[in-house]
């Protein structure tokens, strides 16, 4: 089975280098309000695939390869094919969509990244396995821990502005995570609460 977790790497990779060097491909792409008014909704989606330089991809596509993978395995045991990429997608959309009306009349602003999909993996593997060990700069810590450091960090970065990266994305694409996992397999709720009720660390 093709691992759809790196043909999501390898076009967003391709796509997000190509656009560091061409500014036509950039502007055609990257989420912005004005364009989106006229009616350019695809935006919502393919800015989720363009990075804003190399450790903004790199720190994206490596958090979707170590979480992505499991995952896809998850999912794809219990509900078939492509229920690990409508979640990524989606996400990606459904994050966008708070940026997007909070700034729909903004024309100075604009965003890009896959921080939405990437957070609802990260998020929707944290719920269903909230005591997994997670690395953070080498130093082992519990998934849900990983978790809230990632949201103070995206929060504070949203607040600093002034890079078009969505952080807000980060926020609303690890509640969509969570939802969608409520959503399709609503037995998950029971078994987080028994799990953050019932530590098991793995460190």
């Amino acid at each position: 089975m093709v691992s759809t977790t790196l043909i999501l790497i390898f076009l967003t990779v391709i796509l997000s280098v190509s656009a560091f060097n061409n500014q036509k491909l950039y502007g055609q792409l990257i989420m912005y309000p004005p364009a989106v008014n006229r009616g350019q909704y695809y935006r919502l989606l393919t800015s989720g695939f363009i990075h804003a330089d190399f450790m903004h991809l790199g720190f994206n596509m490596l958090t979707l390869w170590f979480f992505g993978q499991p995952m896809e395995k998850f999912y794809f045991n219990r509900f078939g094919n492509y229920t690990f990429l409508v979640l990524y997608l989606l996400a990606i959309v459904v994050s966008d969509v708070p940026s997007y009306i909070k700034h729909k009349n903004n024309s100075g602003y604009a965003s890009l990244g896959a921080s939405g999909g990437v957070s609802a993996i990260l998020f929707a593997f944290i719920f269903l396995f909230p005591w997994e060990t997670i690395f953070i700069f080498f130093i082992p810590a519990p998934a849900i821990v990983f978790g809230v450091i990632y949201l103070v960090y995206s929060q504070y970065m949203a607040r600093r502005g002034g890079d078009n990266i969505n952080h807000d994305a980060h926020f609303w694409g690890a509640i969509f995570g969570i939802v969608f996992v409520m959503a399709i397999d609503p037995q998950a709720i029971h078994r987080f609460l028994e799990s953050i009720t019932n530590p098991r660390l793995k460190i």
